[in-house]
């Protein structure tokens, strides 16, 4: 496996700094703005023993097909082959560094450099250098020089349930294993049927790619910051639900039951909280009309995978967010809205109508992409201080019957800290 083009220094140095004593429950500012952080992610995480979410199978469904992603910063080409096997490489030109897709997707023969034109097949090994023999029997390569030595650099891939993985390490369990049970029981549960692509879009986050990680995870402010949600009782802590995670912690899964909300929680009332108002009303209610989905009962779900995909189930609507980094205080989200393709006329519409509830301006989530910009703004320059996560308490443990805790978002910490070096 060719090494990561990463300086030595950084790959090897010991962590820039002491995590602060607290374990878990305390996370460093210091985190989400130094560059030497930053860089060392970037070898530990994205190329470490970690399995990255590439793209869906049924984005790609027909040789030649491929499309253009990122693992932390690196850009990668996700493509079938002849032979219907899904690849995926860094999309980098061997010659002089440049990308070789410059789509976001397509369909190609082979995978050619605009810059100087040489060619790869859809495995990614170079088959053709443009005048390798030179002109006039002068100029051109050595005669020793050798195709298969200049590859694009590749991933090893993995697929489950129609989502497909890449990793840069050897040392990756098999995918089955790094998900682990109870993330592979849900995961087969919304995706375990052929599905269909209703839409897609994506937004730039003006935050450091880990403050959406731990936003995904957390759904102690799910019912605090969205209006929409408790308003119109979709989402509430205080109905039936809890939090799943896998057996590292570095999963997890937080799910709500809208059928068993019965009346306003005192909690709500007498603190006065903002995300409540029983005054609004829908000029459209058919928004959300819906039809139970799955016997669990189970109406809301957002399942987090380390470190940069999330799996979501609000109502009828199905989709996939992934996640970026572009630069330490950039991110970009992606969103993919899914049906089934048993769907009938009627239900696509309801999923696409349930759609308006999230991405970059649905009613639910259309705070979590300014939400993390305000922590940004808020812990610019102060790089002794640190975010306090005891709600809860301090462990990492599944807890059923309550969303009121952090134990989701100490878990992606333990898992970033035993990566890290932390």
């Amino acid at each position: 496996m060719m090494k990561p083009q990463i300086s030595p220094l950084i790959e090897e140095q010991e962590a820039p700094f002491t995590w602060p004593e607290g374990g878990l429950t305390r996370v460093p500012y210091r985190v989400f703005s130094d560059p030497e952080i930053f860089a060392l992610e970037q070898v530990r995480i994205f190329r470490g023993p970690v399995w990255n979410f590439l793209c869906l199978e049924v984005e790609i469904p027909n040789a030649g097909d491929f499309k253009t992603t990122h693992v932390g910063e690196t850009p990668v080409i996700v493509v079938r082959d002849r032979d219907g096997r899904i690849n995926a490489m860094v999309n980098r030109c061997a010659h002089k560094g440049s990308l070789v897709c410059l789509e976001r997707r397509g369909n190609r023969k082979a995978l050619t450099c605009v810059y100087h034109s040489w060619s790869y097949d859809l495995k990614g090994d170079l088959t053709g250098v443009a005048f390798r023999n030179g002109i006039n029997q002068k100029g051109g390569m050595p005669k020793d020089f050798d195709l298969a030595a200049h590859g694009l650099e590749k991933l090893r891939v993995n697929t489950f349930c129609g989502l497909v993985f890449g990793t840069f390490s050897d040392e990756t369990e098999p995918i089955e294993d790094y998900l682990g049970e109870k993330m592979r029981a849900n995961i087969t549960r919304v995706l375990g049927k052929p599905v269909r692509i209703l839409g897609t879009h994506s937004q730039l986050l003006n935050n450091n790619w880990k403050l959406y990680a731990e936003n995904l995870r957390d759904a102690y402010h799910a019912t605090l910051l969205h209006l929409f949600y408790t308003t119109f009782k979709i989402n509430r802590l205080d109905m039936e639900g809890g939090i799943v995670l896998d057996d590292t912690g570095r999963h997890a899964i937080s799910y709500s039951k809208q059928g068993t909300f019965t009346k306003e929680a005192p909690e709500y009332r007498e603190k006065e909280i903002h995300s409540v108002r029983s005054d609004a009303k829908l000029a459209g209610p058919e928004l959300l009309e819906t039809w139970p989905e799955f016997e669990s009962g189970v109406t809301h779900a957002i399942q987090s995978i380390f470190p940069t995909l999330g799996i979501q189930m609000t109502l009828n609507s199905l989709a996939i967010r992934a996640f970026v980094p572009r630069g330490i205080h950039q991110s970009e989200l992606s969103w993919t809205y899914l049906g089934y393709e048993d769907d009938d006329e009627e239900k696509t519409r309801m999923r696409i109508r349930q759609s308006n509830l999230t991405g970059a301006s649905g009613y639910v989530s259309l705070e979590d992409g300014c939400i993390g910009g305000f922590v940004e703004r808020g812990i610019v320059g102060d790089t002794d201080g640190q975010a306090v996560l005891e709600m809860g308490g301090s462990e990492v443990a599944t807890l059923e019957g309550s969303r009121a805790t952090e134990t989701s978002v100490r878990g992606f910490w333990k898992e970033y800290r035993h990566l890290m070096g932390y």
